[in-house]
């Protein structure tokens, strides 16, 4: 398998000072997946958005991980009602000017 776009756990946390469980963790309560090769684990590049939103809201701000899995299952809630939103306004435009 092709690992351009995966990154080794033990290099990220190495390099952001991170315990290894803070990633299981995350990778538990289902916000990203973890992905093994040849006994290496690694996560996929287009988790690091989540990842650092975890680290913030876990560090700086003190929220445990049940509380940063709610949060992001809101985000995403909004995120799809924005994109449904926007789809709306785009049939609506269609039929007032069509």
């Amino acid at each position: 398998m092709e690992t351009t776009n995966l990154v080794l756990i033990n290099r990220f946390c190495s390099n952001c000072d991170l315990e290894y469980s803070f990633i299981n963790s995350l990778r538990e309560c289902g916000l990203i997946d973890i992905i093994v090769i040849d006994d290496k684990k690694y996560i996929l590049d287009k988790h690091f958005k989540k990842i650092v939103q975890a680290i913030y809201f876990h560090f700086e701000l003190n929220i445990n991980i049940e509380g940063i899995d709610v949060i992001h299952n809101l985000l995403d809630q909004i995120n799809n009602l924005q994109d449904e939103l926007k789809t709306t306004k785009n049939k609506l435009d269609f039929y007032e000017f069509g």
